[in-house]
Parts: structure tokens; sequence; C-alpha cells
């Protein structure tokens, strides 16, 4: 274990509390930590860790407006704080799941050119809609920009936002690798290793979301970095508003973030109602994940349209998620009622009969 500084999450508008925490390494290197689970590495270079700490000032993100030493730390800082996201994460999941996923490659960095770029998304090696000829690693990579833009905090008007130092961005995207390696949404594992697709679906980037929620202890997951984005608008990607199927759209020109906010939305009441019902919200983390995982065991019928149609229902993982735990299944499936989910309906029918319902109650 090494002591190391980090951003911890604690409610606020800001990327947390500037804390020192136990980090579990296995190797330093000039810019790049290896974990038990994961490597992270920032792909600038330059000797980072040179003294062998791991305590570092976030320095507001660094960026192009401070010194060259105040941007190095900030770099140091962004690769610790990365990889003990990353780790909190996968030990989270490990422990529902009762084994670890596959190892997961963090890159600091990246596609910052010709223009930087302060985003993050989680890339196979593979050809078509999103490739990235950068991803090199079959079972999955992080790749997290450089920086774009400032943000401001509790305590400063201006922070570089580094995707580094955002612990809910590195959360979401480690949330597609528990994805791809349970319910495989895109039945990657039929194709070959350097021939996997990238196209998210709505269930993917919302069970991403729940994930990022469930570790940042907040519904409003993006709430430092999107804080100028109304919380009534989708696109804030707010949990604990009651987004239903009426707002969902599909169809391939539909952003499955935006998508995604329905079934992240109803598995965050789902998780309340949960509690409110006298059980550990635990109960409801467990019964998603081992719903993932119960989903992705389908061999499904190859890669024809109509299997990988399927396995973008809600329905579908609501399905495995009762079958998981029977005796939550009434109150899971009430809480889904309330955002117009149902079993055994499509996303198309039941986002139909959702607007439906709406216009009733318009024309009554």
């Amino acid at each position: 274990m090494m002591r190391a500084a980090v951003h911890l999450p604690d409610g606020g508008r800001g990327p947390g509390r500037h804390t020192v925490v136990d980090l579990d390494v296995l190797e330093l290197r000039a810019a790049e930590l290896v974990l038990p689970e994961a490597t992270i590495r920032d792909e600038r270079g330059g000797d980072l860790f040179g003294d062998g700490s791991l305590v570092f000032d976030h320095a507001q993100g660094g960026g192009p407006l401070v010194s060259p030493e105040l941007d190095r730390q900030a770099r140091a800082f962004g690769v610790v704080n990365a990889a003990y996201h990353t780790q909190r994460a996968l030990r989270f999941v490990a422990a529902v799941l009762g084994r670890p996923l596959p190892h997961l490659v963090v890159r600091i960095g990246m596609h910052d050119q010709p223009r930087r770029w302060g985003g993050g998304h989680y890339r196979l090696p593979g050809q078509g809609a999103q490739s990235d000829p950068e991803a090199v690693s079959p079972t999955g990579e992080v790749h997290l920009g450089g920086g774009a833009g400032f943000v401001s905090t509790h305590h400063t008007q201006r922070y570089f936002h580094a995707p580094a130092h955002n612990p809910a961005i590195v959360s979401h995207e480690v949330g597609h690798h528990l994805c791809r390696h349970t319910a495989d949404f895109r039945l990657n594992r039929l194709r070959p290793p350097q021939q996997q697709t990238n196209k998210k679906t709505a269930l993917d980037e919302g069970t991403a979301d729940v994930l990022t929620a469930v570790l940042l202890g907040t519904p409003d997951i993006y709430g430092w970095h999107r804080q100028a984005v109304p919380e009534g608008e989708q696109r804030r990607r707010k949990l604990d508003r009651r987004w239903t199927m009426a707002h969902f759209q599909g169809g391939r020109d539909r952003d499955p973030h935006t998508d995604g906010t329905v079934w992240a939305s109803a598995c965050w009441t789902a998780r309340q109602r949960v509690t409110e019902a006298g059980f550990d919200p635990g109960r409801f983390d467990s019964l998603l994940l081992r719903g993932l995982e119960l989903a992705g065991r389908d061999g499904g019928k190859g890669l024809a349209e109509e299997a990988l149609r399927e396995r973008r229902h809600f329905s579908r993982l609501v399905a495995a998620m009762v079958q998981v735990d029977q005796h939550l299944g009434p109150v899971v499936l009430g809480a889904m009622a309330e955002h117009g989910i149902h079993l055994g309906i499509s996303n198309s029918d039941l986002s139909r009969a959702a607007r439906a319902g709406q216009d009733r109650l318009v024309d009554a």
C-alpha cells in the first residue's frame, strides 16, 4: 500500500475533497501506475513519479495557463486519482460478482490533437462506428483526454477540467468495462478480438451512470462539470429526475447517453424503493450487477440484428434482475413501472405506450 492524494466525493458541486488515502500499487514507473486490477498511464510521458511519492497537489487541474511544474503536479495527481477511482470501482464490482473483471488499461492524454479534449470513453480494438485505431487491448481500455475548458468549484472560480481529476468520468468509463464483461450488450465476445464494436446502447450508458451514482453516493453525478446545464434537462443526466419511457427516443441518430438516462433514472428509483422497503441499498446493487451477468450468459442467436436488438431492451435486463432476487422482484418491478418499463415489451413499444398515456392525460 502507498499513501496517495486523491479527490473523494463529498456531495458538493466540485471534484471532491483533496484527501490522502491508501492505494494498492504493484509497480511505480515514470508516468505509469500498475495496480492488481488495472494499469494507469499518462501517454504524454515525462517523469511524474521520480521521487517515489503519490501525494501531489491537484494544482487546480493544471493546463495551459500554469507553470510547467504545476502542470506536472496536476498530471501526476490525475494518474493517481484515476488509479484510485478505477481500483475502487473494480473492487466494488469484484466483491459483488465474486470474481474480478479482466485487467483494464487507462490511458490519459489521449486524442488531444488537433484540439484539446476534456472527455473520456471506453474503447475496444475494432472497426466500424466509433472505431479507434489507438485502442489495442482486446479486454478494453479507458481513454481520457488531457483536459479542456474550465469549470468552477466551491473554492475557486477556475479549475482546468482534466478528466482524470473527475471521479464521475473515471467511474462511468469503468462502468462500460463492467457491461462489456457481463451483459455484453453488443456481443463482442462472439467477434474476433481485434474486430469488436465500440457502439454503445442506452442500457450500456445508463448502467455506467448508475454505477457512478452508487460509487459517488449522489444522483447528480455530473453536477460538477455540467453544473451550468439546468437540472431539468436530460443532458444533465441527473438520476433523481423522473425520466420515463416518454422521454426515450431510440434510433440510430439518438445519443445513447440521453436515452440511457431513462434507464439510470428507473434504476435509481428502484434503489430508493428497495431502501424504503427496509432493505440495504447494497441489495439492489447486487441485484443489478448479478442481473447484468445473468443477462450475459444468454448466448443469443449469433450477431444477427434481431439478437442485438433484443439485448438493447430494458425489459430483458429487468427480467434477469428479478430472477436474481425474486424477493425484491415486486419492489423493483413497481419502481420500473413508475418509469414506463414493463416486462416483455420492446423499448419502442414502451416508448409509444408512455407517450400515448401522456397524451391521454393532456386530453383529459
